[in-house]
């Protein structure tokens, strides 16, 4: 594990104080205390042994203003609960629903923005014995079971995702190394399935399912070595980007299955991954207590941060803070609340935020002053935030402002980690024990260009339109992806052998002939084999000497157990730890709005 030069030279007693606040340049984030959502009786579970507590957002757009719902596991247990962040205390004796499992646990979850109403939600619950449930917390239903015999995957569900702008299709990996495409409306059948092959490259390769009648699953993708940690839609929910216990990172174009490009971490496997909110940069972290950025369009990276002193289990960027300027801007210079005024907590400036990135990707010569802010959290129990500004971006540019708060060094001791995972097996058996029912209303759907507000899911915006063209949209979606998976199990004998001619491509053969698409890209990749040893030093993993090391903007303890989740939300920011407690921090300008909303709705005018 990497040790900061602060706890080499001995940090001492404040290095291992749990903060509660932490200051960035827009301001202050304070932890709301009574804003903390937990299991009832808020009694630390046994962690050990357990699956990463997770996190999940959806708003039903409740008429009232207050349409945010959370859901999050803790050990056997599922909560789902209205959300009521910065605004009032938590109320954890009413949950909208409690569920308990025997035999398996929850290890993940994933709301369909697409079609939540106050009256209906579809969840997808992943567990650890390899079964993917769907579920309506608030009619308090479970609607389908899949996997329920354990005869596609026996291995415990690591990530499961809608896919952006679908109403049926959902994407499920597993420690085992595969991935599988699932539409609700089939059955998985009373049979194990059997695969044809579909396209196959460098470490990967795509299965149709054999059968008469179409079931699930669609698909089935088995991609690098040992378990896959975790998947991301890019924003236009286009490409897939994959991160496995092998140490690769997997860029894949998701309707033709094709290898975009990849990368190796330093050392051991990547654990999380996440895309920039315009779809041009990836970053990942692992066990080599990094976090990576990496250029879509370059398929290289291009910088890492060090602040780590453990795994990096959770990777996010922070939509609201990431801005681009595309006029020079004069040096900013006033009071934090100025700053936040002036840019950081507007949603049409979220909104925007997207297609001016793009903009400047595509069509501008010299750089604008952009920063893109993303955080990260690790079982070091420290929350880090990260500036990535046009002096990494662009590093052989002329800046257009000097303003910058990243620090770029060259280093000297190169990290390294160790790591490990597990499984599970059993059979689902739930007692429900609801609590009170939700009464709001409403819909939500994101979009591709930052939606108002943006999911509060776990996962990326989902690439959607608004509630009224969500169906034809999700229609669209559903009919291209079946319409190609058709097309391919329908194939000609004949036809299938001159598609597949990648089936006889050996693994040991440069990935930049996978797809003709891709190959100018790809060819930039050293030929090698994905050995580590002959990976470091090449385009695949860059020497720490070779690319900017970034550090921090803040590095704060701010948690006893291993932290989980890290999600931005509009006003807040919300983390989790092991111990079961999901923290509300609310951004800079906002703690003074809640205490003058609960002395006006308190009686006896005390601020909670």
């Amino acid at each position: 594990m990497l040790i900061s030069k602060m706890a080499a030279e001995g940090g001492g007693k404040e290095m291992n104080e749990i903060k509660t606040q932490f200051t960035t340049r827009e301001g202050v984030y304070k932890l709301l205390t009574h804003s903390e959502y937990s299991r009832p009786n808020r009694v630390p579970f046994n962690s050990q042994g357990s699956n990463p507590v997770k996190v999940s957002f959806v708003n039903v757009n409740d008429q009232s203003g207050n349409g945010d719902r959370i859901c999050f596991n803790v050990g056997r247990e599922l909560y789902f609960y209205i959300y009521k962040g910065v605004r009032k205390a938590a109320d954890l004796s009413k949950p909208i629903d409690k569920r308990i499992y025997k035999g398996t646990q929850p290890t993940c979850h994933d709301f369909n923005h697409l079609t939540a109403t106050a009256e209906s939600v579809s969840l997808l619950v992943g567990f650890s014995a390899g079964q993917v449930q769907l579920i309506d917390p608030i009619k308090k239903e479970t609607s389908k079971l899949f996997n329920e015999e354990r005869l596609i995957d026996k291995s415990r569900v690591t990530c499961v995702k809608w896919v952006p702008g679908s109403e049926s299709l959902f994407l499920v990996a597993h420690s085992s190394g595969s991935m599988y495409l699932y539409n609700v409306e089939h059955t998985c059948g009373t049979t194990a399935p059997h695969y044809q092959l579909l396209k196959q490259g460098e470490n990967y390769a795509v299965h149709t399912c054999k059968s008469k009648s179409t079931r699930n699953p669609l698909l089935k993708w088995t991609v690098g070595e040992g378990a896959l940690n975790e998947f991301a839609f890019s924003p236009d929910g286009k490409f897939l980007a994959c991160v496995s216990q092998d140490g690769f990172l997997r860029v894949f174009n998701f309707d033709s299955v094709e290898l975009h490009g990849t990368m190796k971490s330093y050392f051991g496997g990547l654990l999380c991954v996440c895309w920039s909110p315009d779809g041009k940069y990836i970053v990942a972290g692992g066990e080599d207590d990094l976090v990576t950025v990496w250029s879509f369009l370059d398929c290289r990276v291009i910088a890492r941060g060090h602040g780590h002193k453990s795994w990096v289990s959770v990777v996010a960027f922070d939509h609201y803070t990431t801005s681009v300027e595309e006029s020079d801007p004069m040096e900013f210079s006033g009071s934090d609340d100025d700053f936040q005024d002036q840019t950081h907590f507007d949603r049409d400036r979220a909104n925007s935020t997207q297609s001016r990135l793009s903009k400047r990707n595509s069509t501008e010569s010299r750089p604008v002053s952009v920063t893109y802010r993303f955080g990260s959290v690790g079982q070091d129990t420290q929350l880090c935030l990260w500036d990535l500004t046009e002096d990494i971006l662009f590093p052989h540019l002329p800046l257009s402002r000097t303003r910058t708060h990243t620090n770029v060094m060259n280093a000297t001791n190169p990290p390294a980690g160790a790591g490990g995972s597990g499984a599970g097996s059993g059979s689902i058996v739930i007692s429900n024990n609801p609590g009170t029912n939700g009464n709001n209303s409403g819909g939500s759907t994101p979009g591709n260009s930052l939606p108002t507000p943006l999911p509060r899911s776990n996962s990326l915006p989902h690439s959607a339109g608004t509630a009224a063209t969500g169906n034809s949209k999700s229609a669209a979606a559903d009919g291209s992806i079946a319409a190609g998976v058709s097309k391919f199990a329908t194939l000609s004998l004949h036809d299938r052998k001159e598609r597949h001619h990648e089936k006889d491509h050996k693994r040991n053969h440069s990935m930049g002939h996978i797809s003709s698409k891709s190959s100018d890209k790809l060819n930039l990749l050293a030929k090698t084999k994905t050995d580590p040893a002959k990976t470091l030093g090449t385009l695949l993993c860059p020497r720490m000497e070779d690319i900017p090391l970034l550090e921090p903007l803040i590095c704060k303890k701010i948690a006893h157990e291993r932290l989980t989740v890290l999600i931005f939300l509009e006003d807040c920011i919300v983390t989790a730890c092991q111990e079961g407690f999901i923290c509300t921090w609310a951004r800079p300008g906002k703690v003074g709005l809640l205490s003058s909303q609960n002395q006006a709705n308190s009686p006896s005018g005390t601020v909670v």
